[in-house]
């Protein structure tokens, strides 16, 4: 399981005042925890009240890699913003995200091809998440058909099904398990799939029950990748025993110890 932190985002409170305050010392203590617990990237958005998402983009970029040599997922609805991260960035990046919509589209995949990033699909359109599987799995052959005509391999695709809250859209979870499945189909080699892990539990009382349960049994359907809090631990030991029984990896007792050891957490 790729697990990209989720916890440099300016919606939460503590972000979005060291972006606002230039605290670049508080967010590399926070991207360091979160490589050390378990991430293999870092999601970085700025959140919607930047006054200048280029500009913070830009800084977030050069701030985290300072401290943490990872993968960084930019996490912006503005093409600029991505790009100018794109621009001072290191290593390779992930781009989060493009919908199937082909006017998006035609932005993102070039970006994506001009940087050598990979790039999100997310299974929604300009008429808003679907309510079924065969839609999303549609909007899902939408997006890899265009990334086919432009020449952008496959593997590096990650599709995104979209979690919606427990609460107001249990009758889509199941189809979203599913789609996880049946992604693996879509082209050869296949795409990878990845969910923004805490959306399935907004709102809920139980929020970590929730979403570690859903992870576990999402791994279980072939779920590449997940945007999550890798601080934590239940969460993180959860994936432990499941990639084991998955036979993902070989068992001992210590196995969640030696399931850190070999992510270097």
């Amino acid at each position: 399981m790729f697990v990209i932190g989720e916890l440099i985002n300016g919606m939460y409170k503590n972000v979005a005042a060291a972006i606002r305050e230039k605290d670049g010392a508080a967010l590399r203590a926070l991207a360091r925890q979160q490589v050390a617990a378990g991430a293999d990237a870092l999601d970085l958005n700025c959140g919607p009240a930047s006054a200048d998402p280029v500009a913070d983009m830009r800084w977030l970029v050069e701030t985290v890699q300072q401290e943490v040599p990872v993968m960084l997922s930019l996490d912006s609805t503005k093409p600029a913003a991505i790009e100018e991260g794109l621009k001072v960035a290191r290593n390779r990046c992930l781009i989060n995200s493009t919908s199937a919509d082909k006017e998006k589209l035609q932005v993102y995949i070039p970006l994506a091809k001009k940087y050598g990033s990979c790039l999100i699909g997310l299974m929604m359109d300009r008429k808003g998440v679907p309510q079924d599987k065969d839609r999303r799995l549609e909007l899902a052959a939408q997006i890899l058909e265009s990334t086919q005509d432009a020449g952008f391999p496959s593997q590096d695709v990650f599709l995104d099904p979209i979690l919606l809250p427990v609460n107001v859209a249990q009758n889509q979870l199941f189809d979203i398990l599913e789609v996880i499945r049946e992604c693996r189909l879509l082209t050869s080699p296949a795409p990878k799939t990845v969910v923004g892990l805490s959306n399935i539990s907004q709102g809920a009382k139980l929020r970590k029950l929730v979403n570690r349960t859903f992870l576990v049994m999402a791994q279980a359907q072939g779920l590449d990748a997940a945007i999550l809090d890798p601080l934590d631990k239940d969460l993180m030991e959860a994936m432990a025993a499941s990639e084991l029984i998955l036979n993902k990896t070989i068992y001992c007792d210590s196995f969640v110890e030696a399931y850190r050891k070999s992510r270097g957490a």
